[in-house]
């Protein structure tokens, strides 16, 4: 099984932290600087954000690049296989 695109784990994960604190797409969006149209393609890994945009919509969830992307890399983590667990925490550790 393919690892799923960077794209989708990341919106899978605004969406959960937008949903975990009840907020609309709309209200997201315009803290954001984006559209309701644009944010829901992005949470539905439709479209390739620039990181100016992410970090636009993070902040806009009162959360951190870092958080989100933490939470991107447990997810990644979460979809492999447990003999490569501690190896993507290293990776990610390197690359950050």
């Amino acid at each position: 099984m393919p690892e799923p695109l960077w794209r989708h784990v990341v919106g899978r994960q605004l969406r959960e932290r937008r949903r975990g604190r009840g907020d609309t797409l709309q209200h997201v969006a315009k803290r954001a600087g984006v559209s309701p149209q644009y944010l829901s393609e992005i949470e539905r890994g439709r479209k390739e954000p620039s990181s100016e945009r992410i970090a636009a919509v993070a902040g806009a969830l009162d959360t951190s690049l870092l958080d989100l992307t933490l939470g991107a890399a447990d997810d990644l983590r979460a979809s492999r296989a447990p003999d490569s667990v501690a190896q993507v925490r290293v990776d990610f550790a390197l690359a950050a």
